[in-house]
């Protein structure tokens, strides 16, 4: 990859959707970050909560693209990223609060490390700033996403910068080449682990995450969805992320943990079964299993030409 400028524009993009109450914090924070050569895009997802309103009464200098419909996180950010100048991409949910020093962190590392095409920040509680919500993603054999140290106390144990699977894209940053070689997110996600689709196209694609742990955020953790919506979305999603990106020979190596994982997960929806959350997370997986041959074309446009071996993908997974 081309060195990045020592101070690189960077795009901050903000999906927000019936967020205004959440607008104020994010943008203030943002405002009074350390690193200045950014732009900020607004993109609001149809709100109907006096958003457009808000900004323009209190944000008038921040751009804001205006979808007539929700388009989740994912459709959100790739409309933010049409009309996006900078050369670093950075990713804010609308529930979060950066640390003053938060992008000059994360655009450091990038600048810094040559190898580092994303960046993950420590995202911390909101509500707890001494316990995390994701220290950059991992993977698992089984297909099983997740967020490193998530709900662990911060203490010490996630202070290391280190190469991670992906970032958690409610606070991450992105070279432009990334989303220039692999496309922007997939819209058929919608919301959630649409970012853990993206980090398996930009690894197959050769582009490695560096996570940062001075880059600090604070976020509200499922302010703008969690609840049902999450379960169903990420009961089949975790299907459409094996189905379009798991390489066959991982596959063929490993679909014993990811029946186990699956089996697992359906056996702990059935003993809670009287939520409604656990019965939308078996809709999302009958649904996923239902429509996963809408996914294989687009499978073998991500694994038809990799930049690295398999035997490099299977090191950066986790065994448990």
């Amino acid at each position: 990859m081309p060195p990045l400028p020592v101070a690189p524009l960077v795009s901050v993009i903000i999906p927000t959707w019936n967020g205004a109450h959440h607008l104020g914090p994010c943008l203030s924070a943002l405002r009074a970050q350390s690193y200045q050569r950014f732009e900020i895009i607004v993109v609001d997802n149809g709100s109907h909560d006096g958003t457009l309103e808000l900004l323009a009464t209190r944000w008038p200098e921040v751009p804001v693209v205006a979808l007539p419909s929700n388009h989740g996180f994912a459709g959100g950010v790739n409309a933010g990223l049409a009309v996006a100048r900078g050369a670093v991409i950075a990713l804010v949910n609308n529930d979060t609060a950066a640390e003053p020093e938060w992008l000059e962190q994360l655009v450091a590392a990038l600048v810094r490390e040559p190898g580092a095409a994303m960046a993950a920040s420590k995202i911390k509680l909101w509500n707890d700033h001494g316990r995390l919500h994701a220290a950059g993603d991992f993977y698992t054999v089984g297909g099983r996403p997740g967020n490193r140290g998530v709900w662990e106390p911060d203490d010490g144990r996630f202070d290391e910068a280190t190469w991670v699977f992906a970032p958690n894209a409610g606070a991450a940053a992105y070279r432009r080449e990334v989303f220039d070689v692999v496309g922007g997110f997939d819209e058929r996600f919608g919301s959630y682990c649409e970012d853990v689709d993206l980090g398996w196209r930009a690894q197959v694609a050769g582009f490695h995450c560096l996570y940062v742990p001075k880059a600090v955020i604070y976020h509200r953790v499922s302010a703008t969805g969690g609840g049902v919506l999450a379960s169903y979305y990420t009961g089949r999603n975790w299907l459409y992320v094996l189905a379009k990106n798991y390489p066959g020979s991982l596959l063929r190596r490993y679909w014993p943990a990811i029946v186990r994982e699956q089996v697992r997960v359906t056996l702990d929806a059935l003993r809670a079964w009287r939520g409604a959350a656990a019965r939308a997370r078996l809709r999302g997986q009958v649904v996923g299993l239902c429509t996963l041959p809408r996914l294989l074309l687009a499978r073998r446009e991500v694994l038809r030409h990799p930049e690295v071996s398999d035997d490099y993908l299977e090191q950066i997974l986790l065994f448990n």
